[in-house]
């Protein structure tokens, strides 16, 4: 059987072996989301980078950049992380180049070996999980955290896409099998039961609450993000 483990933080990876694995990426607040409102709105494409200066010099060659540090916006960067900020289709057509504190992070550690790397966000889990249900391979869910730590909102999202692919998948990993019971235990009180993790209690504080709401919405969008030729892609 088709089996699904939970990775909780980037600086865990080397515990897990996930070479030809379906790799699903989560920073729920909020670079996957973001990318996921970005690619659905339009995005041609979305370039993950790991720096800031690197991501800053491709804006000569004509990528629209976004650039995120402890939530706030990077000096003289075009876009910071706000999934709101692509809805409308403002930057429809338009090449991203994107860094963030986490997520991106994640996407390179894993780029390599996975067989696929997938955006992993609640506003389009429908679609996620019908896509990895869809594929005879197993799947690892890497939560970004925060700066290495567990966070509440990745973990929680984990287990709630481990629940949407029941029973199509098993596992013999506690982590699935805790995180999975933790989001259905609180799945009817999600908004409240995530006002209480500490980057959302972050985001707050820069006045971005409509930001975690949009971040906790379910299957707004029905397709997914997936990584070809080292781009984030709609499909």
């Amino acid at each position: 059987m088709k089996k699904v483990e939970i990775c909780l933080s980037p600086e865990l990876i080397h515990l897990y072996d996930f070479k030809g694995k379906n790799v699903v990426i989560v920073d729920i607040f909020r670079a996957t989301s973001t990318m996921m409102a970005a690619l659905a709105n339009g995005v041609a494409s979305i370039t993950p980078v790991m720096d800031l200066e690197s991501c800053r010099t491709m804006e000569k060659e004509g990528y629209v950049i976004a650039g995120e540090r402890d939530g706030k916006t990077a000096e003289g960067f075009t876009l910071g992380n706000s999934p709101l900020a692509y809805l409308g289709k403002k930057f429809a057509d338009e090449k991203i180049a994107m860094t963030t504190t986490n997520g991106t992070v994640a996407i390179e550690k894993t780029r390599e070996l996975a067989k696929n790397i997938i955006l992993g966000a609640f506003v389009n889990i429908k679609a996620t999980a019908e896509f990895l249900i869809s594929q005879e391979t197993d799947i690892l869910i890497l939560c970004a955290g925060w700066k290495g730590k567990f966070n509440l909102e990745d973990s929680l999202f984990a287990g709630a896409l481990v629940s949407s692919l029941h029973p199509h998948f098993g596992t013999d990993c506690d982590t699935s099998i805790a995180m999975r019971s933790l989001y259905e235990s609180n799945e009817h009180r999600l908004q409240v039961f995530m006002g209480q993790a500490s980057h959302a209690k972050r985001l707050q504080n820069h006045n971005i609450e409509s930001d975690i709401v949009f971040c906790l919405s379910q299957n707004i969008y029905d397709v997914i993000g997936i990584l070809e030729d080292g781009k984030l892609v709609s499909r």
